[in-house]
Formats: structure tokens, sequence, C-alpha cells
């Protein structure tokens, strides 16, 4: 079955397509159209998978930014006492000089979790998120 193909234009810093590069070689992939693909199918799985997550959720949201960004870390603690009611607690780390790893503990209705966690992945500066959740032990 013959698929109908659509050229796109990417511009991509050189260090992160430098990673990308080295990623696909060592994976086997046969061109950087076939390891975006694939990248682009996991970003959709990953997506769907947070769509489909309902109920009371337990879990932590990951976040490695940028904290030299203008307003990043004002947009983030904006967030942060907007959903002061499901963000439970947060750790921080400096990974260096310019780069900051968070983790928020979070327990609320999973709407509200994906919520949070969409919202911090559109700030400008945020280069990494990851939710992951549980269902809270007393409902399982």
């Amino acid at each position: 079955m013959e698929q109908d193909l659509t050229r796109i234009g990417v511009s991509l810093p050189e260090n992160l397509l430098g990673k990308f590069d080295e990623i696909i070689t060592k994976r086997g992939y046969s061109s950087r159209s076939e390891g975006i693909r694939d990248a682009i199918r996991g970003y959709i799985r990953y997506y769907a998978w947070m769509s489909e997550v309902e109920g009371e959720r337990v879990g932590t949201i990951s976040l490695v930014y940028d904290h030299s960004q203008r307003g990043l870390v004002n947009s983030l603690l904006d967030i942060e006492h907007e959903f002061s009611e499901i963000i439970r607690s947060s750790i921080h780390m400096h990974i260096n000089h310019d780069m900051c790893l968070e983790v928020l503990l979070v327990r609320g209705d999973a709407r509200d979790v994906k919520d949070v966690t969409e919202r911090i992945m559109t700030i400008r500066g945020v280069k990494h998120v990851k939710l992951t959740t549980i269902i809270p032990e007393e409902e399982i």
C-alpha cells in the first residue's frame, strides 16, 4: 500500500540535528525522514495516552528548562500557583548554569493533570516535559 507523502521543512539548531543524526545512525534508520516519522509517531502515541487518562491520578511532571529564557520562571510560577490544588510539591535542581530540572508531584483529576502538563509544554524555553501517572492505591 503506497501512501502519499508530503514534504515539509523544519528548522533545527545544529546541535539538536547532530544528536538526532547520531541516534538515527545508531538505530539503523535509512534516512532522517524515517527517524522523524518514528519520532512523530511516538509523540502521537504519547499524546493519545495523555488524552485517554481519566479519573483520579497521582504522579509526576518532570521538566527541563532554560531558566535564562525571559519570562519563563514567572510563567512557570503562575501556572504552579493556578494549579496549587493538584501540585502538592516540587523539587528543583540546577543542571548547569542555564538549565534546570524540576519535578512536580501531582494528585488530582486527570483532566487537570493533563491541562497543567500541556500548559507547561507550551512555554518557550521548556526543553522537555514528561508526565507519569498511576491510579491511587485505594482505587486499584
